[in-house]
């Protein structure tokens, strides 16, 4: 417990004062006087799996020949979606440089065969670093020899850095309850009376790191918005294809609406951006594998096509093209449309699960979530543009009832598979966001269905309000709790 490597990587990577590519992690147990303090050195794992590398937009992120997980600031649009793919906590966003930062094992001093400064420094020799591949090597001999252990095997990464008689206590985050408390002793004295007043000194087992939450209000924001414009487009499409068209004015209003909302949602993933000058970057160098660079494609793709379909509609109502031409194209941006506007929608359920430091969002039911919601906020916005279409009512208030019994039945009924998932889950019903859930189910649900249920249609606007509250209310729960599951 000297913190010696933390220091020496702090000094060796010039890592700026408020965040750590390695620190010590002492955990206490017992009660006193019978206690113990457990010591874990935590970094990144240079996983043969990393999750880091594949939900990043940019490749910013990379995993070199040698197996080293590396990361290239100059690329780095500072997005933090390679934060919420680690499971280790072991990434975060530079102070001075905007950018994802994070151990590459001291990759400029084993390039030239010097051992990383955390190894060299360790008064013990507790840390061993080398080529696991190399069966003559120290690190392979210890790991043939001793039973080892490695942070969060479930997941799948299968992580290189590996503990001989590490504690579970350290291990598993959500092994011993890590809440502050205060001294509450009724006669403590001495430093801790301040000015006849007793300090509140903040007393807890576990003496952590402390990390950013990445992802704040814009996520659950672009969530809704990119709903709206994703829905009212598809909506649109959908339902012309199938043969309910719409009045020339309400085609145009419709789209106009759907695009506004899809540039409200680009602007709104942007400014989360801790590098916003650089969002080209995921047109110019995107990681196929990336679903936020496939995102952005859908996004770019939808508005494309939508907006060449507004100015064919606008473009006829105003007498500027000829009906026939606008019919000619009507068709195929629509075939167009719709699969982009799908896509649009559902693509970030499929960000969620790269997202694999959120249990939560590994959910099978979130791209159908996603895809009900959409209709649903499309139906709202028709609604808004058009209070006496029936297209857009019968749609919205479907989707209303279906995303309902999905939240209940689906995302929040049925046992989650892992202790974090559930653990975040219960935050949602039952803990720090249960209002934000409850809001979600009576302003977002049931006030909805029974405005609708009226038939009036000056109530339905006020329903379209209502349940856009509510969807901002639970993204904002499903989004924040599972950030708040410690990872180390």
């Amino acid at each position: 417990g000297c913190h010696a490597c933390s220091t020496a990587c702090k000094s060796e990577n010039e890592v700026p004062l408020g965040v750590y590519r390695t620190w010590v992690q002492p955990t206490e147990t017992g009660q006193f006087p019978d206690t113990q303090r457990h010591f874990q050195v935590t970094r990144c794992n240079h996983c043969e799996n990393p999750p880091c590398v594949r939900i990043c937009p940019t490749s910013a992120m990379y995993q070199r020949s040698d197996g080293i997980v590396e990361f290239a600031k100059d690329a780095c649009i500072g997005c933090k979606a390679c934060m919420q793919a680690c499971p280790y906590d072991a990434i975060h966003i530079d102070p001075e440089s905007g950018t994802a930062a994070k151990c590459h094992y001291c990759a400029h001093r084993t390039d030239v065969g010097l051992e990383p400064a955390c190894v060299v420094v360790c008064p013990e020799h507790a840390i061993v670093a080398g080529d696991l591949n190399d069966p003559r090597s120290e690190i392979a001999q210890l790991v043939a020899k001793h039973p080892v252990t490695v942070r969060k095997p479930e997941q799948g990464t299968r992580p290189n850095v590996f503990y001989i008689a590490g504690s579970k206590v350290n291990l598993v985050p959500t092994e011993t309850v890590r809440e502050p408390t205060t001294f509450a002793a009724a006669d403590v004295v001495g430093p801790l009376q301040i000015g006849g007043t007793r300090a509140e000194h903040m007393v807890q087992v576990g003496y952590n790191a402390q990390h950013q939450v990445p992802w704040h209000w814009p996520v659950p924001a672009y969530l809704v918005t990119k709903g709206i414009g994703s829905g009212i487009l598809g909506l649109l499409s959908a339902a012309w294809l199938l043969g309910a068209p719409f009045s020339a004015p309400v085609a145009v209003f419709g789209t106009l609406v759907g695009l506004l909302m899809l540039a409200v949602t680009t602007g709104l993933l942007v400014f989360d951006l801790e590098q916003p000058q650089r969002f080209l970057y995921i047109l110019t160098r995107p990681n196929p594998r990336s679903w936020l660079a496939r995102g952005a494609v859908f996004l770019i793709g939808l508005s494309t096509v939508a907006g060449l379909w507004f100015g064919a509609e606008a473009g006829a109502l105003m007498g500027f093209l000829s009906a026939d031409l606008a019919e000619s194209v009507r068709t195929p941006l629509m075939l167009l449309t719709l699969p982009l506007s799908v896509g649009a929608a559902v693509y970030t359920a499929f960000l969620f699960g790269q997202a694999e430091g959120r249990d939560l969002w590994q959910s099978p039911l979130l791209p159908v979530h996603l895809l009900v919601q959409a209709v649903m906020m499309g139906g709202a916005a028709l609604v808004v543009v058009d209070p006496g279409n029936t297209v857009g009512w019968y749609a919205f208030a479907g989707a209303v009832a279906v995303d309902l019994f999905v939240t209940l039945a689906g995302e929040f009924g049925i046992p989650h598979a892992s202790e974090v998932a559930a653990a975040a889950a219960h935050a949602i019903t039952k803990g720090k966001y249960k209002k934000h859930y409850q809001v979600s189910l009576l302003v977002g649900h049931v006030v909805p269905l029974l405005l609708l249920a009226t038939g009036w249609a000056p109530l339905g606007v006020l329903a379209a309000i209502a349940a856009a509250v509510g969807l901002y209310a639970y993204e904002t729960a499903f989004v924040m709790a599972p950030q708040e599951v410690p990872n180390s």
